[in-house]
């Protein structure tokens, strides 16, 4: 539980769209695998899997349930929205996985609701939960 508690408001756009998730503000404290690669600040590369997408998801999920301070919002077999809140003062960032088995790529969004830096939370993040699928 944090100490302070500044969850600010669940963003309405999340979701995905046309096989898209939402993409990123203007502000550097967030990534997406589809922000355009040239955007440098933002982009970050899709997690790769093998097996198939449900299974994927499953695996996100049970990681983000054993992880502290995350609350899962909706879990489907190929989408997952988690919220993650900072320890010291319970900022929350919005985190969304998108199973497109097609190419065998779990695409992610990672945006802090409040502030303009996240000090690279949401890329560490991403990659951290990379880890669990080498």
């Amino acid at each position: 539980m944090a100490i302070l508690s500044f969850p600010g408001t669940r963003p309405s756009n999340l979701g995905v769209q046309n096989g898209q998730l939402a993409a990123c503000p203007n502000t550097p404290n967030c990534v997406s695998s589809q922000a355009p690669a040239a955007d440098k600040e933002h982009s970050i590369a899709p997690i790769a899997y093998t097996g198939d997408g449900k299974t994927a998801i499953a695996k996100l999920k049970a990681f983000i349930e054993g992880s502290e301070r995350t609350k899962i919002v909706q879990a489907d077999d190929n989408y997952l929205y988690a919220e993650f809140a900072s320890k010291l003062m319970g900022f929350v960032d919005d985190v969304e996985f998108y199973a497109d088995d097609s190419a065998k790529v779990i695409h992610v969004r990672s945006a802090s609701r409040l502030g303009q830096s996240d000090l690279g939370v949401n890329r560490k993040r991403i990659e951290e939960i990379r880890a669990t699928f080498a």
